[in-house]
Parts: C-alpha cells; sequence; structure tokens
C-alpha cells in the first residue's frame, strides 16, 4: 500500500483538499488486493490498488461525463489483425 501511495503521490494523482461542506457528498474509495501467481500457483508477486466506488454516484448530480481507459491485450490486436489479412477485409 506503501509503495501505491507514494507511486500516485509522485504521479500527481490527486490533490488533498479540504473536507467539503455539508450537503456536498464524497466518494468512497477502497483497496483491492491480488495475488499474481505462475502457472504452478506459485505466489510471485502481491499487487494492490486504490479504486475509487463509483457505484455511489448519480449520473448529472455528482458527474456530468464519463471517462474511461481503453485497454486492451497486444494479442487481441494481433489476432484482429490476422483475421482480417485472411479474409481480405478493409480496415
Amino acid at each position: 500500500m506503501k509503495s501505491e501511495m507514494d507511486s500516485m503521490y509522485i504521479n500527481q494523482v490527486w490533490n488533498v483538499s479540504d473536507i467539503p461542506p455539508e450537503g456536498i457528498k464524497l466518494i468512497g474509495c477502497k483497496w483491492v488486493f491480488k495475488r499474481k501467481t505462475d502457472m504452478d500457483d506459485n505466489i510471485q508477486t502481491y499487487t494492490v490498488r486504490l479504486v475509487v466506488k463509483c457505484y455511489r454516484q448519480i449520473q448529472g448530480i455528482d458527474f456530468d461525463e464519463t471517462i474511461f481507459s481503453l485497454i486492451i491485450m497486444l494479442k487481441a490486436i494481433k489476432i484482429l489483425l490476422a483475421i482480417v489479412a485472411y479474409y481480405n477485409y478493409k480496415i
């Protein structure tokens, strides 16, 4: 947890501010812990992430738009390009 907090501090992920006035709802967060294992189920590393509880937000009240980060595996792109090349599709 310490290394994750240090990383977020170095990358300036958030700004520390005062507690908002009455009537403004704070969004909670939680720590997610995960064990990464190899093929034989031997523990290789432990990871931890701080995630926001977005399910507590209401669109139009707590936020106006949704921003997301698209994540795709390189393997999926290679498979897609192989299918495109095989069937002679246009991209």
